[in-house]
């Protein structure tokens, strides 16, 4: 599947999100060695604490269905004009799943990075 493509499915996603209180529509796609992918879209809650965003959505239906190590993940944001990246918490989430590529939907065409990049040092079992 393109990269076109799946900033497609990431974006019908976020469609579907339920983001009544930032009005942030995000919407992602984990992709597996394998090349099946998973979306997920932002599950916002009252309670911000029990808030699901896209990027964990979407690495929580690869995990159901029984996928472990991931190879990229997509996320876009239907609300903004520029590449809108994946929080703090969601790097160390693709970090656990071995995600090595990023790839965010902006308004010149995806930027592609790996997670190096945007998560130095990540937290890993080594420090557990």
């Amino acid at each position: 599947m393109s990269t076109k493509d799946l900033i497609a499915e990431a974006r019908a996603a976020a469609a579907n999100a339920h983001a009544p209180y930032s009005g942030f529509h995000v919407g992602a796609v984990a992709i597996a060695a394998d090349g099946s992918h998973y979306a997920g879209a932002n599950v916002e809650n009252v309670a911000y604490g029990s808030t699901i965003c896209a990027e964990g959505s979407a690495i929580a239906a690869a995990v159901t269905a029984g996928v472990k190590k991931l190879d990229s993940i997509v996320v876009t944001c239907l609300d903004v004009e520029e590449a809108f990246y994946p929080c703090g918490n969601c790097r160390q989430l693709m970090a656990e799943f071995g995600v090595e590529r990023v790839i965010v939907d902006g308004p010149d065409g995806p930027v592609e990075h790996t997670l190096a990049e945007i998560l130095p040092f990540a937290f890993g079992m080594r420090d557990n």
